[in-house]
C-alpha cells in the first residue's frame, strides 16, 4: 500500500505545474497551514449563517475559496483525520475507531510533502491525536503536549503559541499542522467567550478557536515573508440535540457530516465561493496538486479540486459514509451510506434517502420513493464497508487503557465483522434505549444498584444481547455482591463477543470475588464510579 501511494505522489510532484510552469520555485514551495478544528458544525461560522462572530476564519473564507459543506467520511476525530491524511476512507486505512492506529503501511500527507524538501509539524490539542496513534508519520516535530490537570487536552491558545514558537526555528519551507479541539464536549470556553442560548456554550467555543487563529495568522502575517497557502475543515460537526443526537458518533446526518473546508492562497486563487460538495480525501491531491501536479489528479479516494479552485467545471464523486459505533458499541446495526451534492442515501435495517437541498435538516425520508437506488446504493456500502477486512490495527494496551480511563473508547469487538446489517437493531429506533442505560448508570453511581439493576433489566427484556446493559447491569451486580450473576452476564457476552475486553474484566472480577485495582472506583456516597464504563461523546 504505501510503496503503491509513494509512486503516485511522485508522480504528482514531478510533473508541471498547472498553477504556473514559469513561476520561481519559491512560489511553487508556499508554506502550508492546515488548521482541522474538532467538532466544528459549518453553520457556528460566521459567512455561513450569520449567528456567531468568527471574523477571522471569516476573512480567510472571503478572500479563498470556500465549501459550506463538504463531506467528512467519519463523525469520529481519529478516523477522520486519518482519511484526511492518507486520501483514504476507513475501510481502506484501516481505522475505524479512536482506538485503533494507523498502519505504518500507509502513506501520508506529511510523508509526501517531506519528501519535497518540507519540515512538517503537528500541535495537536488532545489525546486522541497523540503520536501514538500513528498520525506522527512524516513529521519531524509532532507536538502532543497536554498540559490539563487530567494531561488529555490544551486550549486553542496554548496550542497556537506552540506552533509560533517553532515556525520561528524553521528554515525553507514548512507544513504546520493544527488541530484545536475547543468545541468538542464538554463545551467550557474561557468567560470572555461565554454566549447565552442553548448552544451559546459550544458557539463560544468556536469564537474562542476563531480568535486563537486570528492571533496565529496575525503572527505569521507579521514575521513571514514567504507566501502561505492555508486550509481551513473540521473532522466532524456536532448534533447539538438534532435526530435525538447531543454530540456526534452514532448517526450520520449532516449535522455531523458535513463540515467547513477552505482553500486560501493570495494571488493564486481568486475569492469565490463553490457549490460543489468535496471529500475529506480530496484535501490532499488537492494540495499536491498546487503545488505542482496532474490535472484531476487522484491520490487514493481522493480527487484534486483543482479544476473548481481554477473557476472551472468538475463532477465531484459521491463521499462515503460510515459509523460503526452502534455496533461496537451496543451490538445494533452500523450505519453506512453515500452523501453527494443534494442528495443522501444511508443503509440501516431501515435506510434513509434525503433531498439535501429542499430538505437540509433531513426530516423527510425519500427512501421508498428511491427504492432502486437506495438498495443499489445500500449494496455498494455494504460492499466498501468490508473492502478493508483485516487492515485494523489496534492501539497500543497502554493507549487503550488510557483512552479507556478517560471514557473515550466504545467496548473492544472486531470493528470489521458485523453479520447482515437487516438481522441487526436499526439505531434510530433504539433512542429510548439508550436514554434508559443512560438512566441506569446514573442510579448506579448514586450507589441505588437495585434501581440500577431493574432499570438494565428492563433493556434486556427488550435487547437481551444488548452488551452494554449486560456488562453494567453485571458490574451492578458484582458490587452488591451477587458476583454468580455477575459472572453469567459477563459470559454472556464472550460467548457472542469473545474479543469484549470489558466483559473479560468483569468476569475476572467476578470470579476472585473481590476488588482489585481494574474494578470501578467508589463515589463518595458508595456508589460506583461508572465513567470509564459508560460510552461517552465519541471522540
Amino acid at each position: 500500500m504505501k510503496k503503491h501511494l509513494r509512486a503516485v505522489a511522485v508522480l504528482v510532484l514531478l510533473a508541471g505545474s498547472i498553477v504556473g510552469a514559469e513561476e520561481p520555485r519559491s512560489q511553487m514551495q508556499p508554506n502550508i497551514l492546515l488548521i482541522t478544528i474538532d467538532t466544528l458544525r459549518p453553520d457556528a461560522l460566521g459567512w455561513i449563517a450569520g449567528r456567531n462572530a468568527t471574523p477571522n476564519i471569516d476573512a480567510i473564507a472571503l478572500s479563498g475559496v470556500r465549501f459550506r459543506a463538504a463531506t467528512t467520511h467519519v463523525p469520529l476525530t481519529l478516523p477522520a483525520h486519518a482519511s484526511l491524511f492518507t486520501s483514504l476512507i476507513p475501510p481502506r486505512h484501516g481505522v475505524r475507531g479512536n482506538d485503533h492506529r494507523l498502519s505504518s503501511e500507509v502513506e501520508t500527507l506529511a510523508e509526501m510533502l517531506s519528501s519535497r524538501n518540507y519540515t512538517c509539524g503537528a500541535f495537536v490539542s488532545a489525546y486522541p491525536l497523540a503520536r501514538e496513534f500513528g498520525l506522527d508519520q512524516g513529521f519531524s516535530h509532532y507536538d502532543d503536549h497536554f498540559p490539563d490537570a487530567d494531561g488529555n487536552e490544551r486550549s486553542a491558545m496554548a496550542t497556537t503559541q506552540a506552533a509560533l514558537e517553532w515556525v520561528k526555528t524553521v528554515d525553507g519551507p514548512w507544513f504546520i499542522w493544527i488541530h484545536y479541539w475547543d468545541p468538542h464536549m464538554p463545551y467550557d470556553p474561557p468567560r470572555a467567550f461565554w454566549k447565552p442560548g442553548r448552544d451559546g456554550a459550544y458557539l463560544g467555543e468556536v469564537e474562542y478557536v476563531d480568535h486563537a487563529i486570528g492571533v496565529l495568522v496575525g503572527q505569521l502575517d507579521s514575521e513571514q515573508t514567504e507566501n502561505r497557502l492555508t486550509v481551513i475543515t473540521a473532522d466532524h460537526g456536532e448534533s447539538l440535540g438534532e435526530h435525538g443526537e447531543k454530540s456526534h458518533g452514532f448517526f450520520i446526518y449532516d449535522s455531523t457530516i458535513a463540515v467547513p473546508l477552505i482553500f486560501h492562497w493570495p494571488g493564486h486563487l481568486a475569492a469565490k465561493e463553490a457549490r460543489e460538495t468535496p471529500r475529506l480525501v480530496d484535501v490532499a491531491p488537492t494540495l499536491l496538486d498546487l503545488l505542482g501536479g496532474l490535472p484531476g489528479s487522484r491520490l487514493g479516494d481522493g480527487r484534486s479540486l483543482l479544476p473548481i479552485l481554477q473557476g472551472r467545471a468538475m463532477e465531484v464523486e459521491r463521499g462515503y459514509i460510515e459509523t460503526l459505533l452502534p455496533w461496537r458499541t451496543y451490538g445494533w446495526s452500523p450505519l453506512l451510506g453515500f452523501r453527494s451534492t443534494g442528495f443522501k442515501v444511508i443503509a440501516a435495517p431501515s435506510p434513509e434517502a434525503f433531498d439535501l437541498i429542499n430538505d437540509p435538516s433531513e426530516l423527510k425520508n425519500l427512501a421508498s420513493s428511491r427504492g432502486p437506488a437506495v438498495r443499489q446504493a445500500t449494496v455498494e456500502a455494504l460492499a466498501l464497508a468490508r473492502v478493508g477486512s483485516g487492515r485494523t490495527v489496534p492501539a497500543s494496551r497502554e493507549a487503550l487503557d488510557r483512552l479507556e480511563a478517560l471514557g473515550y473508547v466504545a467496548p473492544q469487538v472486531e470493528s470489521e465483522t458485523f453479520p447482515d446489517i437487516m438481522s441487526l437493531a436499526d439505531p434510530k429506533k433504539m433512542t429510548a434505549i439508550r436514554g434508559q442505560l443512560q438512566a441506569a448508570e446514573a442510579e448506579a453511581e448514586k450507589g441505588n444498584f437495585e434501581g440500577a439493576i431493574d432499570l438494565f433489566s428492563e433493556v434486556l427484556a427488550v435487547d437481551p444481547d444488548n452488551p452494554v446493559a449486560l456488562i453494567r447491569s453485571g458490574w451492578a451486580l458484582l458490587l452488591s455482591g451477587d458476583s454468580v450473576q455477575a459472572a453469567e452476564r459477563a459470559m454472556s457476552v464472550l460467548q457472542s463477543r469473545a474479543d469484549h475486553q470489558e466483559a473479560k474484566r468483569l468476569l475476572k472480577e467476578a470470579r476472585s470475588k473481590k476488588s482489585g485495582p481494574d474494578t470501578p472506583s467508589t463515589t463518595e456516597n458508595g456508589g460506583v464510579n461508572l465513567e470509564s464504563l459508560k460510552p461517552k461523546p465519541a471522540r
